[in-house]
Order: C-alpha cells, then structure tokens, then sequence
C-alpha cells in the first residue's frame, strides 16, 4: 500500500483500500464464527486444544473460522478449521511484536489498520467465541457488547470460554458495573459463558434457529445454510 505515498489525503486512499480488500475477500464466505484469545498461548496449554477442537467442531457444522491470523489461540483457531474441513480465514495485523502470520489460512489478509480489520471481524461473524486473552481480546469483548447493546449490530452470540478465566472480570462487572447503574443487568445476559466446546457450538447453532425460526419450505434446509452476514 505503499505505492499511495504520503499525506493525510492519500492516508484516507490507503484505509479504503484495506475495507476493499476485506469485502471483496470475504464476501462470499458464508456463516463464520470469529474466535480470538491470546497470542502468547503455548500449544502445550489447554485453551489452545480447547480452541483447535471447538474451531474444527464448528468447521464440520459448515461454518468457516475467522482469527486475527497470528500465533497462540489465533493460530489453534485457524488449525482447528482446517481440520475440521472448514475454511480458515487470517485477518492479519501489521504490528512491531508478536503478530506472525500463522500457516494454517486459506484466506489471508493483512491490515495495517486495527479499525478496518476490527470491522471484518464482526461483519462477517455469525458468532464470537472469545477465549482466554490480553488487552485485544478485552478489546474485542466490550466492543461486541457495546455494539449489540447500542443497536449498532444485530444481536448475535458472543461465548466466553473458560469459566474460571473470567469470573473475576465477571464479578467485577456485576458488583460493580451494574450496583453503580453504568449498565444494566439484563446486559449481562449479552453473553454465554462455558467451559464445554461442545456447549458452546450448541448455544450458537440453537440461538439461530430460534433467530430464524424458517418458516415453510425453509423449514427442509438447515438454517444455517441461509444465513446472510448480521451486519449488512
């Protein structure tokens, strides 16, 4: 993207191109389920086997796989898609540390701006599953809670994986977050906490056909198969 040279007018030709990019890439990938979580996760650590197994039960429902295309629970994410036949998508994020393109990406994209990827990643989501991870994940949670509470998106699932992970921040939000009023108690209920992969693919898949409820000869298909990006 270079070749736009400098300055803040060209700088807006470079952001375009980056949403271009991503929508002519991803137009045609059909329900997606984005996972994120930690780069620094080792293959040794039970949430990468956790990530692999749930990204490739989800690929073997017909769903591709989206990570932010780096190392740790992005990595297991886009590892897990591929075995289980699915497709494997990389929004990959040019950064000074820690982000290396993983090799397991069928599709693969490359953003120098978190915003644009950022936009990618919930577009063409039919689902977050978040695992265990830093600030970007944190990053990645609120925003999708921010977004389905402000009605800026149509609500869709978001799973927490990891019980004992999160029932610190969890705590918190509820003692603190809605005993002071900065948010509501039924926002709580914005998102699914599990420690099962399999609970988490099942809260997924019953919370679009309920969503859906198809009715006549919709009703022979799998909902599934009909669903459009949320966020058109």
């Amino acid at each position: 993207m270079e070749e736009f040279g400098g300055g803040e007018t060209w700088r807006v030709f470079r952001i375009m191109s980056e949403f271009v990019e991503g929508f002519e890439t991803l137009k045609d990938l059909g329900p997606a389920i984005t996972i994120f979580g930690s780069a620094r996760t080792k293959k040794s650590d039970a949430a990468y086997k956790t990530t692999v197994k749930v990204a490739e039960m989800f690929a073997r429902r017909g769903f591709a796989v989206i990570s932010g295309g780096g190392s740790g629970i992005m990595e297991a994410a886009n590892k897990g898609a591929q075995m289980g036949k699915g497709v494997s998508v990389g929004l990959n994020i040019q950064l000074p540390e820690e982000q290396k393109p993983n090799r397991f990406q069928d599709k693969s994209i490359m953003f120098r701006h978190f915003f644009a990827r950022k936009v990618m990643f919930v577009k063409y989501a039919s689902g977050y599953v978040i695992m265990p991870g830093g600030f970007g994940t944190l990053d990645e949670f609120f925003e999708s809670l921010t977004l389905i509470q402000t009605g800026k998106i149509r609500r869709f699932p978001v799973v927490l994986m990891g019980r004992k992970y999160w029932e610190g921040l969890l705590r918190w939000m509820g003692q603190t977050l809605v005993e002071e009023g900065t948010i509501s108690a039924p926002d709580m209920n914005l998102f699914y906490v599990t420690d099962s992969p399999e609970d988490a693919v099942e809260y997924i898949l019953k919370f679009h056909r309920e969503a859906i409820r198809p009715t006549g000869e919709r009703r022979k298909r799998d909902p599934m198969l009909s669903l459009k990006s949320l966020n058109e």
